[in-house]
């Protein structure tokens, strides 16, 4: 990846993140105003959850400068796993946030089998729950769009976090309206819905932190992204068994490492002219970014 394109992407990563955060800034503000006010400990869960998101915008933009930063002598792949390592931290916020949820959504149903009366929440709160919903889906949409355009895994994982957001202010949501709208005997419709949504938020984390493992372990690409590769090589005439591949990704790139073989006879500048096209052709396969070590060995 060039200087420019580097310095275009981080720009882009920038300005999705920084919108997110002032999004998320306005929301926790008014879910904890809403909370105390409508007397809802539902809609202050959610003000936490929205803080959560407001941090991990920060700990992207921290990180995808780090990550951006070119090779130097201590690291010749790059920077790349830095962003890995904010998406893993954003997966890990998500699982302890939707665990929380889900502790507190028990403990509620457990104190209301008990007998306890649980606070009605005030209107305000519904209304709070509402206004989060619509802002965070459409900023979910906006979010994950730019992230597959600039092909950041941090802006990715972000654009999920913003979904569970309002994935939890649709069980506030419901929780709130069935409490208000059918009296104290449904208050606990609020935790059961809150339990519910818990539970989507781990599975998202999940899935966030499952590929950051696999990444920081060296996992190879997929099998058929490395039949691709041997394919590609094997397109060019003259180069033969595609041996010792070994492949995996670095942040938003990935990096190869493959033998061929190639006529003893032809000269070396014939050689490099053929693996500077291999590298060309795998880079419009895999990204510019791709950092690619080709080894010629002569046909036995």
């Amino acid at each position: 990846m060039d200087v420019k394109t580097a310095s275009s992407r981080e720009k882009g990563i920038y300005k999705v993140t920084v919108a997110g955060s002032i999004v998320n800034f306005v929301l926790v503000v008014l879910k904890f105003v809403a909370g105390v006010l409508g007397h809802s400990a539902a809609m202050l869960a959610d003000a936490v959850h929205s803080l959560s998101d407001f941090v991990t915008d920060v700990i992207v933009i921290v990180f995808v400068r780090i990550s951006n930063k070119p090779q130097d002598k201590g690291h010749d792949y790059g920077h790349g796993k830095y962003e890995t390592l904010a998406t893993a931290i954003i997966g890990i916020l998500l699982l302890f946030v939707g665990f929380g949820i889900l502790w507190n959504g028990v403990s509620s149903i457990y104190a209301f089998i008990k007998g306890e009366q649980l606070e009605a929440p005030g209107m305000i709160a519904l209304i709070a729950a509402l206004v989060s919903i619509l802002c965070k889906e459409i900023l979910y949409r906006y979010t994950v769009i730019k992230g597959k355009n600039l092909n950041s895994q941090a802006v990715v994982a972000n654009a999920w976090h913003h979904r569970s957001d309002a994935l939890s202010s649709i069980g506030t949501a419901v929780g709130i309206g069935g409490a208000i709208l059918l009296g104290e005997h449904w208050r606990v419709l609020d935790p059961i819905a809150a339990v519910i949504v818990s539970l989507f938020i781990m599975k998202v984390a999940i899935q966030l932190l499952v590929p950051c493992i696999d990444e920081l372990l060296e996992k190879s690409l997929p099998d058929e992204v490395e039949k691709d590769i041997e394919q590609a090589l094997l397109s060019f005439p003259g180069v033969s068994e595609p041996h010792h591949l070994r492949t995996r990704r670095i942040g938003s790139y990935c990096a190869i490492e493959v033998h061929v073989r190639m006529d003893g006879r032809i000269t070396l500048e014939e050689a490099h002219t053929t693996a500077t096209a291999i590298e060309n052709k795998l880079k419009e396969m895999l990204g510019e970014g791709t950092l690619i070590n080709i080894h010629v060995e002569p046909k036995k």
